[in-house]
């Protein structure tokens, strides 16, 4: 008897998923955190803040990563958070051919989005431990993991919108190449989703090495018997901006907002 045919899959054919480039947010974070500040210097939303000059560079070489591979395994669609540094990130990787096809509409979704620092945002550590010590207690008792800070969100509520967001690609690009350009929580938590962690095991993930900007992750999607199984491919690869010239950067992440 035949062996019957594998299920098809309702899965991209394969994932991938960028940080965005080096922010000016970024830049100001750190040098407020340097000089021991209570507030980040830079007067803008967090959704508004640009790449810096170094992050133009670190969104260029890795779209010339894309553009050196093979046709057959460039991304076909690209979708990005609504913030202004990963949609500039998607713009440079499009505008540089990494796109099979050529040049393509960036598609927005702002369930990619950062996570939401409520009155945390555009405070650095010690501006959360002065201004909120209390929040920053709880935080610290209940973990990075669960805290909701107040008008902001928790890890466990970015996974909830991404499951949502999971699910639109494997609808409108099921068997096609997707590359999805949002934030370092946004690609620990697709680890999250894809690989059916737990918290224990992302938080492990988490602190064993920080998400570079413009780091690339990729999943592959194996049809078996019953299911299609995400399969890690790459992680965290700093390859494209070594190769380029652009220096490797990477952001920790802290309570305070504008990463």
């Amino acid at each position: 008897m035949d062996k019957p045919a594998p299920p098809p899959s309702h899965w991209p054919q394969r994932l991938y998923l960028v940080r965005h480039g080096q922010s000016q947010g970024n830049v100001a974070r750190d040098k407020s955190e340097a000089e021991g500040l209570p507030t980040i210097g830079i007067d803008m939303r967090d959704v508004d803040v640009p790449l810096s000059k170094l992050g133009e560079q670190q969104a260029v070489a890795a779209g010339q990563w894309f553009a050196a591979l093979p046709e057959s395994q460039r991304p076909e669609v690209i979708l990005s958070s609504p913030y202004l540094r990963a949609r500039q990130t998607a713009h440079a990787i499009c505008e540089a051919g990494g796109l099979a096809g050529g040049r393509a509409r960036t598609v927005i979704d702002e369930r990619l989005r950062e996570r939401e620092f409520g009155v945390f945002d555009g405070l650095t550590a010690l501006g959360i431990r002065q201004n909120y010590p209390e929040e920053a207690a709880h935080r610290a008792r209940l973990g990075k993991f669960y805290h909701r800070p107040p008008g902001g969100e928790s890890w466990a509520d970015v996974i909830l919108r991404l499951r949502s967001a999971m699910n639109s690609i494997n609808l409108h690009y099921n068997g096609r190449r997707v590359l999805i350009v949002c934030h370092q929580v946004v690609v620990l938590c697709m680890r999250y989703i894809l690989e059916e962690l737990d918290e224990s095991q992302i938080l492990a993930i988490d602190k064993s090495a920080e998400i570079l900007n413009c780091g690339i992750c990729a999943f592959d999607f194996e049809v078996q018997e019953l299911d299609c199984a995400p399969r890690l491919a790459l992680w965290n690869q700093a390859a494209p901006l070594e190769e380029k010239g652009a220096p490797v950067t990477a952001e920790p992440d802290r309570m305070a907002g504008s990463r």
